[in-house]
C-alpha cells in the first residue's frame, strides 16, 4: 500500500468517527505540511454532506478554519525561524533554496495575490504560508486573505463530493495530476515575475532587513 494511499484512507477514517471536529484537526495538518491531502478530506466531506451527516456550510468552514490554523503555524515557523531555516531543512519540506528564491521575489511585488491565489492552488496551498511569514507579512492581512482564499477551495471540493456521490472516491485519482497542475501554475507566476518586474537585490541572511513591504511589525 502506497503512502497516499494509506493517508487517504487515514483521512477517510478520521472523518467518519470525529465528524467536522475531524475536518478540522485533517484540514489544520494539510496546512502545517503535514502530507494529508486535501482533496480527499474535504471531497469526502461532500460525501457525508450528500448522506446528510454534514451540512454544507459546516464543512466548508470547518475546512477553512482549519486551514487558516495550519496556515498561521507554518506562518509563525517561517517568521521565527526564518530564511536559515528553510534553507537549511528546506528539502525536508520539498522547498529548494531555488523555490525560496522565487518565492522571495514574488513576495516582495505581490505577497497580497500570492497568499489568497495560493490558498486555491494544489500542493501551493500547503507552502505559502512559510514564505509568507519569512518575509514578514503583517499577520493581520495574512488572516484574512488565507482565509477568504481558504473558502472557494474546501467549497469547490465539498460541491464535487456532494455531487459524485457514492462515487466521490474518483476524485482521489486525480490529485497527483492537481498537484502537479498547481506547482506548474505557481512556477509560470513566479517566471512572469522574475522576467518581467524589475528585481530587487534580496538582503542577505540575518541583514535584518525585511523583505516583505508594508508595515514596520507584525501586527
Amino acid at each position: 500500500m502506497s503512502i497516499t494511499v494509506a493517508v487517504s484512507e487515514l483521512a477517510v477514517k478520521v472523518l467518519s468517527e470525529l465528524g467536522l471536529p475531524g475536518v478540522f484537526l485533517l484540514m489544520v495538518l494539510e496546512s502545517a505540511l503535514v502530507p494529508i491531502p486535501s482533496e480527499v478530506v474535504m471531497v469526502f466531506a461532500g460525501f457525508l454532506v450528500y448522506r446528510g451527516r454534514f451540512g454544507l456550510l459546516e464543512s466548508v468552514a470547518a475546512g477553512s478554519l482549519g486551514n487558516l490554523v495550519g496556515s498561521l503555524l507554518a506562518y509563525y515557523l517561517g517568521l521565527s525561524a526564518g530564511r536559515g531555516f528553510l534553507l537549511r531543512y528546506g528539502r525536508y519540506l520539498l522547498v529548494s533554496e531555488h523555490h525560496l528564491l522565487a518565492a522571495e521575489r514574488f513576495f516582495q511585488r505581490s505577497g497580497r495575490l500570492a497568499v489568497f491565489v495560493g490558498r486555491m492552488l494544489p500542493a501551493v496551498r500547503t507552502v505559502i504560508s512559510f514564505p509568507a511569514g519569512v518575509a514578514r507579512m503583517s499577520v493581520r492581512d495574512f488572516t484574512v486573505l488565507t482565509f477568504l482564499g481558504s473558502i472557494p477551495w474546501n467549497l469547490l471540493l465539498v460541491a464535487a463530493g456532494y455531487y459524485l456521490g457514492e462515487n466521490w472516491w474518483l476524485v482521489e485519482s486525480y490529485a497527483p495530476l492537481l498537484d502537479a497542475l498547481g506547482v506548474g501554475l505557481l512556477v509560470a507566476l513566479a517566471a512572469y515575475y522574475f522576467l518581467r518586474v524589475r528585481r530587487v537585490p534580496l538582503p542577505e541572511a540575518g541583514s535584518g532587513r525585511r523583505l516583505y513591504p508594508g508595515r514596520a511589525e507584525v501586527s
